[in-house]
């Protein structure tokens, strides 16, 4: 079990990497085309680096970007990377520190689950919406519930962890060590 967890843990973190990859790829490109059409004659000499061509660059990065926020904190970024606001939590006993992990990862986890639902519906309507320019590029295929998709993978991700922590610190309380949230 713990070496599936390892190995997924991996995947999540290559697939974060690969999206850093190609967006930092991508910002070079633009790099590389907005600084050689200042040169005179160059597009017209060598068509590949027309600046018109490369509209679709600017998107591309929007949506690598909301990928990898997405992607990251759900797969990649662990409870204990996050910046908390625990002076409280911190200053009650531990069996009062258990139900109020207890209390508050069932709060988060039940309102990223349920609203699932709500957010797919919305999506709905981006099934017909096209991106502005990533055709350019990946044909007509891409929609804008493409770009979003994520969120979902997100809310899901997260608040199955949440409900994992509830679960672990119904049964094993918290310690000052892993604080179940």
């Amino acid at each position: 079990m713990k070496s599936l967890q390892i190995n997924l843990s991996r995947i999540a973190q290559g697939v974060a990497a690969a999206l850093m990859a190609a967006m930092f790829l991508t910002f070079v490109l633009q790099i590389t085309v907005r600084y050689t059409a200042r040169l005179p004659g160059l597009a017209e000499a060598v068509p590949l680096l027309d600046p018109t061509r490369y509209g679709w660059t600017l998107e591309f990065c929007l949506l690598l970007w909301v990928w990898l926020v997405f992607w990251g904190n759900a797969f990649v970024v662990r409870d204990h990377d996050h910046v908390r606001f625990d002076i409280l939590y911190l200053a009650v006993p531990a069996g009062l520190r258990r139900w109020f992990a207890i209390l508050a990862g069932l709060v988060i986890a039940i309102g990223l689950l349920v609203s699932i639902g709500p957010t797919w519906e919305k999506f709905y309507i981006l099934r017909l919406k096209k991106t502005a320019t990533l055709s350019q590029v990946f044909g007509d295929w891409i929609r804008m519930r493409d770009v979003y998709v994520v969120y979902i993978l997100f809310l899901g991700a997260v608040g199955m962890r949440y409900l994992w922590a509830v679960w672990t610190a119904f049964r094993h309380g918290v310690t000052d060590q892993d604080d179940a949230l």
